[in-house]
């Protein structure tokens, strides 16, 4: 099983970054990811003492399909966050800053009007917390022989983005990244320990880029499948170094 790509996701619902390499670290997130969130309406969310919440108190892909049509980037230096559509940049702003905060807020916030609940906020992720959807599994990994079964069924192409996971896999057959639940996974010292199957949402109905909602993949993969399962969550036992085309050995 190889290392086909390598992707964080700075801002919860909007685009990814892809990586060359990464450093992961024993028990902690993949870097750089899910570090921000925008609220839709008061979520409850506390600096002081976070806590996971549900991400239907976020915007989100799953119901705010316009977001995939923003590409954006992200600076680790600056915190400044670049928002683009239609290859214009058509906000930027330093997320470090209570002013840039709110004007990528009030963006965001026009660009999904009629979805808010309530006022938008950017949120910042606490020291050890992250706005991921799963409370255990802090590292997402997808089977790319499962995405192309899935759009054999579909009979159309489907970008794996679709599925906004960190690692993506080659050299598995299609759904075989279940039966890792329960391994490790190794390259040098690095250990991932998978733990579970990830329950899917409608955001994979998304086309990264377009913000469309663009097909209706859980009941066909119910139908077909009989899950809307696909990828696993996996937890960092040792940390280490993982890098494109590195290949992970599998280890009872």
């Amino acid at each position: 099983m190889r290392v086909a790509a390598l992707y964080r996701y700075p801002f919860k619902g909007l685009s990814p970054e892809p990586l060359e390499r990464v450093s992961l670290k024993a028990g902690e997130f993949f870097p750089g990811d899910r570090l921000y969130a925008i609220e839709n309406g008061p979520s409850g969310y506390d600096p002081a003492s976070p806590v996971h919440q549900p991400k239907i108190k976020f915007l989100m892909l799953a119901r705010n399909a316009r977001l995939a049509g923003l590409t954006t980037r992200y600076d680790d230096v600056t915190t400044a966050l670049t928002i683009e559509r239609d290859g214009r940049i058509v906000a930027s702003a330093e997320l470090a800053t209570e002013a840039g905060r709110t004007a990528i807020a009030r963006f965001v916030e026009a660009t999904c009007a009629d979805e808010m609940r309530g006022p938008a906020r950017v949120l910042s992720a606490a020291d050890g917390f992250r706005f991921t959807d799963s409370r255990s599994g802090f590292v997402s990994l997808i089977n790319l022989a499962s995405v192309r079964t899935i759009a054999h069924t579909v009979g159309r192409s489907l970008d794996p983005l679709r599925f906004r996971a960190n690692i993506y896999v080659t050299g598995l057959q299609a759904w075989e990244e279940f039966s890792l639940v329960g391994k490790k996974l190794r390259v040098g010292p690095l250990f991932l320990e998978p733990v579970k199957p990830i329950d899917r949402c409608f955001a994979i109905d998304v086309e990264p880029g377009e913000g469309v909602r663009d097909t209706s993949l859980l009941p066909l993969m119910e139908h077909v499948f009989g899950h809307h399962d696909c990828g696993i969550y996996a937890r960092v036992l040792t940390g280490g170094e993982l890098g494109l085309a590195d290949e992970l050995q599998i280890e009872a």
